[in-house]
């Protein structure tokens, strides 16, 4: 895609808020038949042979506008230009920066596809937008960079996401961040299998012992800050396949279980695009990649496991196998690492899916300050969070009376149950919190401006809380 400074060429927008109004004949036309009403995202199309060509852009309730709504108004836009094989337009953003930023991300999100397996692939396109700004031509270029990277990342996430399991597991996996990661000065070490046993990670180890392709630990360290003291942590679910073990998955339920490693996608991205805008923070990631496999050697309901921590952890569900891999990657994480806080982010519950669909992610914290700041990134990101209540008769409701913690607080309550979990293998008890990304990071239909399949959610909540 091709931004082009206070240049007007091609097909011409013009945005509308719900009360404007323009004098024009087309104007009057495309309303006087019912064909263009100001909402948002709504797009009117005149295209004639021989003339100029015009677009109407509407953009809702200016009262109730935000950036997210900019984002998807120019979503929509893009897709039916595209749709429509208009290639270059020209807008008008006089708006601050943080809109333009949100314009650019939406004409992005149009262009993405997950196409590696098709054999006709569609047409290749490239979209050239001249924009007329009142930025200084300066800022525009660096909010026009920015946008771009964020969408590379998000793309970055939703390509690793949206790959399945034959080709992507632990090794490949690791191998991704390696790759990726390395050139843009993140260090990658890989654990395998023999050092995560000789490090303790039995807990992860025993979800992942089943699978012929044996688990890999993965810690990405981006330490760009060395005036500071604190490191955030950021722990994904790396299950990269999940049959749901012993405690079998129906057919039906598995076969989008490759994007269970989800929350690994959302952090490899996330340190990729930190790494990538080379901003000054100190951050590290970790992925307990491993596939959750039926065999003679898998774990079982009923065995009591030990964990990196100490703790022994009774199995009541092999498919409540997520929280068991965390156990060991966020103990590690705020105890060997010693991050200041923590965040993991994990396709972890269906609870959480019939809570809040796919429009909510769901989320459980031992500190409300961090909680609000993260809240505060997400909401400039425009993606969602809910936080979910927290006390003690929840995490009552995993305690086992053969271990320490059973692996299941049972039907209800079960996205908070699970997230109450992993808390007991918070270290230090440092702030620390849980996103379960269940509904949000894989959806069965489009989303506004997000589509079907791997979404790439929270790559830029997180970037925006570091930023």
């Amino acid at each position: 895609m091709n931004f082009n400074y206070n240049v007007t060429n091609g097909l011409v927008v013009t945005e509308f808020f719900e009360g404007d109004s323009a004098s024009s004949e087309l104007y009057s036309y495309a309303t006087d038949k019912n064909l263009f009403s100001n909402n948002l995202g709504e797009v009117y199309l005149h295209l004639p042979f021989n003339d100029t060509k015009e677009a109407f852009l509407g953009l809702g309730d200016e009262e109730l506008f935000t950036e997210d709504f900019y984002r998807e108004a120019y979503f929509k836009l893009a897709k039916k230009l595209i749709e429509n094989k208009e290639y270059e337009f020209t807008i008008t953003v006089n708006k601050d920066v943080n809109y333009l930023k949100a314009a650019v991300e939406g004409l992005y999100h149009a262009t993405y596809k997950f196409d590696k397996y098709k054999t006709n692939k569609k047409e290749e396109f490239e979209l050239t937008v001249n924009v007329n700004s009142n930025l200084s031509e300066e800022d525009f270029k660096l909010a026009i960079e920015e946008a771009k990277d964020v969408v590379e990342s998000i793309f970055f996430t939703r390509d690793i996401v949206n790959e399945r399991a034959e080709y992507l597991y632990p090794e490949t996996l690791a191998n991704i961040a390696v790759e990726s990661l390395s050139p843009l000065g993140v260090e990658v070490t890989v654990y395998d299998e023999k050092q995560c046993e000789q490090m303790g990670l039995s807990a992860f180890l025993s979800v992942g012992r089943a699978s012929e392709r044996k688990p890999r630990f993965i810690v990405m360290k981006y330490l760009n800050n060395p005036e500071s003291d604190e490191v955030i942590g950021l722990v994904g679910k790396g299950v990269t396949y999940d049959t749901g073990g012993y405690s079998l998955k129906p057919s039906t339920g598995m076969d989008t279980m490759h994007c269970d490693m989800g929350g690994a996608g959302t952090v490899i991205g996330a340190i990729n695009l930190i790494a990538k805008r080379k901003v000054k923070t100190n951050v590290i990631s970790v992925v307990a990649a491993c596939e959750n496999m039926v065999s003679g050697s898998s774990y079982k309901p009923g065995d009591v496991i030990y964990s990196l921590s100490g703790k022994t952890i009774e199995v009541e569900n092999t498919d409540a196998e997520g929280r068991v891999t965390l156990a060991d990657s966020v103990y590690y994480t705020t105890n060997e690492l010693k991050v200041s806080k923590v965040i993991d982010v994990a396709t972890l519950t269906g609870a959480c899916v019939v809570a809040l669909g796919e429009v909510y992610t769901g989320s459980v914290t031992n500190n409300q300050e961090f909680f609000n700041e993260l809240k505060e990134a997400a909401n400039s990101a425009g993606e969602k969070l809910w936080q979910m209540p927290v006390d003690n008769s929840y995490r009552a409701l995993n305690k086992s009376k053969v271990a320490d913690v059973k692996n299941t607080g049972g039907r209800y309550g079960g996205m908070i149950t699970a997230g109450l979990f992993i808390e007991n293998f918070v270290a230090n008890n440092i702030p620390w919190i849980h996103l379960d990304i269940a509904g949000t990071a894989y959806l069965s239909k489009p989303e506004r401006y997000l589509p079907s399949g791997a979404t790439g959610i929270h790559v830029k909540t997180l970037y925006n809380l570091v930023k």
